[in-house]
């Protein structure tokens, strides 16, 4: 009888068993692996990218815009007055990058953070990137050098999406709507400006693009509303730092700087020559 009882729960229980492991066959999903970085630096020019650094990465850059092509007796631009920038950022999580930069003209010290929301898959089950981009921004000048009658005065912010995809190991493209806000104006202007960006990478060698980019202010004033910003250069790139060398007719750096107050027209010759430095340490 016992032999019976053992040969009958036998047979109930492997057919469950068989099922079961049939089902866990079925519902087991395939691996996603995450497609690469559409570009190869943190930024395309003027313009943050869906770039992140893994976790404990720090990225120093430099920044340096040179004066107008068209400014007399200065080679062009090269004598002239430069501006300059200098940061540095730090990958707390591989998804999560924060740093602080200074500036040379207005004196301006931003705060930045940089994530990751969505990350475009090999497999196309995620067809794009979307990464935020924001800063906070403190003018250190002077008072007498500013309209700084309250320390929030000095304050000013920016906010952008960036939406990228990585067409192949050649071709990335970007767009880029932002928001930008200034605590105080000129009467004639208004505290906040909408814009979008658009940019391109072009790979032509294995460490050689063309990138080019175009930022256009949705936001008009009632006097001296911003030219738009363009772009175009070369990026020489490795696995620890980026170089790239370009025309540009935006000499603020800092994005609101630039998004707000730029007047250079780049089709009437309004435009000069800068370079963007990046180097990497993997702590």
């Amino acid at each position: 009888m016992k032999r019976y009882k053992i040969i009958l729960a036998v047979a109930f229980i492997f057919p469950l068993m068989i099922f079961s492991q049939e089902d866990a066959e079925v519902t087991e999903e395939p691996e996603v692996k995450l497609e690469r970085a559409a570009f190869e630096s943190t930024a395309l020019i003027e313009s943050q990218t869906n770039v992140l650094n893994t976790k404990g990465t720090l990225e120093m850059t430099m920044n340096h815009r040179f004066d107008l092509v068209d400014t007399e007796n200065s080679l062009i631009g090269i004598y002239g007055a430069a501006n300059i920038r200098i940061a540095l950022s730090y990958a707390i999580l591989d998804r999560i990058t924060v740093g602080f930069g200074t500036t040379k003209d207005n004196r301006l010290q931003d705060f930045n953070l940089k994530g990751a929301i969505l990350r475009q898959t090999q497999g196309n089950e995620m067809p794009i990137s979307v990464s935020y981009y924001g800063n906070f921004t403190i003018d250190a000048r002077k008072k007498n050098q500013g309209y700084f009658y309250n320390t929030e005065d000095r304050y000013s912010f920016f906010n952008q999406l960036i939406i990228s995809k990585r067409f192949s190991r050649n071709i990335s493209f970007m767009v880029a709507p932002s928001y930008s806000h200034y605590n105080v104006v000129e009467k004639t202007m208004k505290n906040d400006m909408f814009a979008i960006a658009v940019g391109g990478r072009a790979k032509i060698s294995p460490q050689t693009s063309i990138i080019a980019e175009y930022n256009q202010p949705i936001t008009t004033f009632d006097v001296g509303t911003p030219e738009p910003g363009v772009s175009l250069g070369v990026e020489f790139s490795t696995g620890s730092h980026a170089f790239q060398v370009f025309v540009t007719n935006y000499k603020g750096i800092v994005a609101q700087k630039n998004n707000m107050f730029n007047q250079n027209n780049f089709f009437d010759g309004d435009f000069m020559l800068g370079f963007n430095i990046t180097r990497l340490w993997h702590l």
